[in-house]
């Protein structure tokens, strides 16, 4: 198994579920140099478990268009995973942001003010790089 560098863990990096282009675009203008954002549309793409761990955080779009099941990627992480990185999910109606509540993601924002609340969550998560 390859073991992370120290370097490596003190990269900052995000991760960010959509396959909205129009959000990956505003994100590229909110997000501050020496922050890499990291895009999926499943946690299979980022590695094992131990791999997501090197991220800060995760922006969780529950708009998502039957891309990939936000509750399946919730439930995962903190079930299967259990692994207690912040979730921060954007969008979504209240039935599924109550629902995701029961999972235990983290926070909920429309997509303006999630993008409102980045540079804080930048700034709180950019520890050690």
């Amino acid at each position: 198994m390859n073991r992370p560098t120290i370097q490596s863990r003190l990269d900052r990096r995000f991760i960010v579920m959509t396959s909205r282009e129009s959000l990956l675009s505003d994100l590229d203008m909110v997000a501050p140099i020496g922050w890499t954002r990291v895009v999926a549309t499943d946690l299979a793409e980022l590695g094992d478990w131990n791999d997501i761990l090197l991220h800060r955080f995760v922006l969780l779009d529950l708009d998502e268009d039957g891309t990939f099941d936000p509750l399946d990627v919730i439930r995962t992480l903190r079930m299967e995973y259990q692994i207690n990185i912040p979730v921060f999910c954007f969008g979504g109606n209240e039935d599924l942001q109550d629902q995701m509540r029961l999972a235990r993601a983290d926070r909920f924002f429309t997509r303006d003010e999630m993008l409102d609340m980045l540079p804080r969550f930048f700034e709180q998560y950019g520890w050690g790089g």
